[in-house]
């Protein structure tokens, strides 16, 4: 019997609370699920995502040994005599490049390499670029109800761990989180805790200099021990990434999509599909299983934004089903509006080619209805001359060409049976999707989890898994901090995150909006400053869009059961996601204070209701201020403007509240991190409602 891993990729997420944890959702949209304290699932979801003092609750991800057929091996199986777990995870970002949109992308060609673009490292002045990692070392645990620590005091005495010093600012980076095996022997990784410090201020989307947080990536081991003696070794991948406050609500294309496009296209998954260089025209799409889930994941971008022209898109206006040639002008129509993906490769040709991401409307700039997805592309932050510009949003290539099959009638509309199969129709383990189909997949400016090189080929061993370097071996003289794994040879423990903010707040609070030049193709941005003091903004006209709103929301309805005395709004109406955070500073120090988005009508799956819940309401003032404060021109005083913001004496302003409030303080008094400090702005960053990338 051939056992495997699953999820070959796991994703954990960070939490501040100490004590509570639950176990990551095993499907694409799906809640996680509650445990106990060693693990052991309870086979219901999850109900409140914060503790009794209002801190986020980490997730935990599990993995299983399972078979094709989805039968499970664990300590109580009858043939097994001992499972132990070996995992190492590693934070490498304030070793690795500056971040700067897809520069360093070698999908673009060699000539967009970190080297020929002069990309800075991060830390540049730093020459031990080993102890800018901040790296535990491996941890083993056997048996049940087993535990490690990757923090420095738990580490192998011949390891180089690698932690950063305590820094004058921000929180101290003690831990990256911790492993248990449940009642069974089953594995569970459970994140960090959203500790980020340094010592430099806070400058810009990307983070700053002498910062670290406690994100992290690395490998998972699994020996099993049979009573007969032989042994079967395994190995899986982990992602520690920030929470989702938008569990149930899925990015058009997540990260299972952009793993199916790689798959796909470079590892011969589905040669019907695509085989010598192209996709087959003669292949048959399934409407359940390709066309309607990108429907649905448009109709529930309305919860976590406001983009009014995806409406119709999502109405019944057809029978998106039928497959009758009548009904082809009608989804011809609909796939028409969609952008057509670019390939990396032709990019940078002389001549160049047509590149349909970087056009806003369906006629160019005489057009009338913006085309789909409407989101930033993978970099409409900086230009040409810089950078490969990329301004709106498509599908991958996958996505794109069954959304084709779909519209020219080559589709089955029968529903899938259901099967109790671990794998689909391509062979792909649904506990593999079910994992990094709850990431984004794009665009990635960064992203959110991970970034640009889960597109890369070079990456993977198979479909959905991970080339590991070490092949099992580990790395007993400590990680490599500037190999680069897109260049080939495998993965090491921190290199799929390294390429993110650091830390992970700084570009949370600004990855949101973007206004998007869409007339110029190779410039994205203008200087409105001076050459001494650069103020660089959008170039005029440009476009109202978004970058991930299902992991970062940005309009939201308020909840209807809420204490309208603390939220200071009735329910159902539409906001500001962050709404009181108002600086990087404060989301670094407050972002467990967010609420998260939750569907109020389970009962009724086609009729959703998502508004916020836990949010810490008792955190923020409020005030109701004039226009006329603003314009001092007394005949504006007709009209308020609603600011929520977080008072200077924050410790005054909690003892003073409610029994929440008192909670809430106590669990800050918990933690006391440094304060910390932003660099002045050359230009004053717009603040709610306006916030973009600069």
């Amino acid at each position: 019997m051939n056992y495997s891993l699953h999820p070959s990729v796991g994703v954990a997420r960070l939490g501040n609370s100490e004590g509570q944890f639950y176990l990551a959702p095993d499907q694409i949209g799906g809640l996680p699920f509650e445990a106990d304290e060693w693990g052991n699932k309870i086979d219901s979801p999850v109900n409140q995502f914060k503790d009794q003092e209002g801190r986020i609750r980490r997730q935990g991800q599990p993995f299983k040994i399972i078979d094709e057929d989805n039968n499970e091996l664990t300590l109580a199986s009858d043939n097994v005599k001992a499972v132990t777990w070996t995992v190492h995870i590693a934070n490498k970002k304030a070793a690795w490049y500056e971040f700067n949109e897809l520069q360093g992308n070698l999908l673009f060609g060699e000539e967009n390499s970190y080297s020929n673009r002069r990309t800075p490292w991060r830390n540049a002045s730093e020459t031990n670029r080993r102890s800018l990692i901040i790296d535990p070392g491996p941890r083993t645990i056997t048996g049940a109800n087993a535990k490690a620590i990757f923090d420095e005091a738990s580490a192998s005495n011949n390891y180089p761990v690698s932690f950063p010093p305590k820094p004058c600012q921000g929180t101290e980076i003690k831990s990256l989180g911790n492993i248990i095996t449940d009642n069974e022997g089953r594995l569970v990784v459970i994140g960090g805790y959203g500790n980020a410090g340094g010592n430099e201020p806070l400058e810009s989307y990307g983070g700053a200099d002498s910062w670290h947080d406690d994100i992290a990536d690395g490998t998972v081991y699994c020996t099993i021990t049979f009573n007969d003696g032989q042994e079967l070794k395994l190995s899986a991948w982990v992602i520690v990434g920030s929470p989702d406050f938008a569990p149930e609500i899925v990015n058009i294309s997540n990260l299972s999509d952009t793993m199916f496009d790689v798959a796909i296209r470079e590892q011969n998954l589905c040669a019907e599909m695509y085989s010598n260089g192209e996709f087959q025209p003669s292949y048959q799409a399934n409407y359940y299983r390709d066309i309607e889930p990108i429907i649905q994941r448009i109709s529930r971008y309305q919860w976590v934004s406001n983009v009014q022209s995806m409406s119709a898109f999502v109405s019944n206006i057809f029978d998106f089903k039928d497959n009758t040639e009548e009904n082809q002008a009608n989804r011809s129509a609909y796939f028409n509006y969609f952008r057509k993906p670019v390939n990396p490769a032709t990019v940078q040709q002389t001549p160049p080619i047509e590149q349909t991401n970087q056009q806003l409307f369906e006629h160019g700039i005489e057009g009338h209805l913006p085309l789909m997805p409407v989101n930033s592309g993978s970099n409409s932050v900086s230009n040409a001359e810089d950078n490969i510009v990329d301004k709106f949003l498509t599908l991958t290539q996958t996505q794109y060409f069954l959304l084709s099959q779909w519209a020219s009638g080559s589709f089955s509309n029968e529903k899938p049976l259901p099967t109790t199969s671990a794998q689909d129709s391509f062979g792909v383990f649904h506990a593999d999707q079910g994992s990094v189909g709850n990431c984004v997949g794009l665009p990635m400016c960064p992203g959110i989890e991970v970034t640009w090189s889960m597109q890369n080929p070079v990456i993977y061993a198979a479909p959905y898994v991970i080339k590991d370097q070490s092949i099992g071996s580990g790395f007993p003289n400590g990680l490599d901090p500037e190999r680069d794994e897109c260049e080939g040879g495998g993965c090491q423990p921190g290199d799929l995150t390294k390429r993110m903010a650091c830390p992970w707040q700084a570009d949370f609070f600004n990855c949101t909006i973007q206004n998007v030049n869409f007339t110029d193709p190779t410039v994205n941005k203008v200087n409105e400053g001076t050459a001494e003091e650069p103020s660089m903004v959008p170039l005029a006209p440009t476009y109202y869009s978004y970058w991930w709103p299902p992991q970062s929301p940005w309009d939201v309805l308020t909840n209807q059961v809420d204490d309208q005395s603390a939220t200071h709004l009735p329910a159902g109406q539409q906001v500001n996601y962050a709404r009181g955070i108002n600086s990087f500073v404060q989301m670094v120090e407050h972002w467990p204070a967010l609420g998260f988005i939750r569907n109020q009508n389970t009962s009724e799956p086609n009729f959703p209701f998502f508004t916020e819940s836990e949010r810490n309401h008792q955190l923020f003032a409020y005030k109701d201020v004039p226009v006329s404060d603003i314009t001092g021109n007394p005949q504006d005083n007709g009209t308020d403007i609603p600011v929520f913001y977080i008072p200077d004496d924050v410790k005054s302003h909690l003892s003073s509240g409610c029994s929440k409030a008192k909670a809430l303080l106590k669990s800050m008094e918990e933690k006391m991190s440094a304060p910390i400090t932003a660099k002045p702005a050359g230009r004053a960053v717009p603040r709610s409602g306006t916030r973009t990338r600069r």
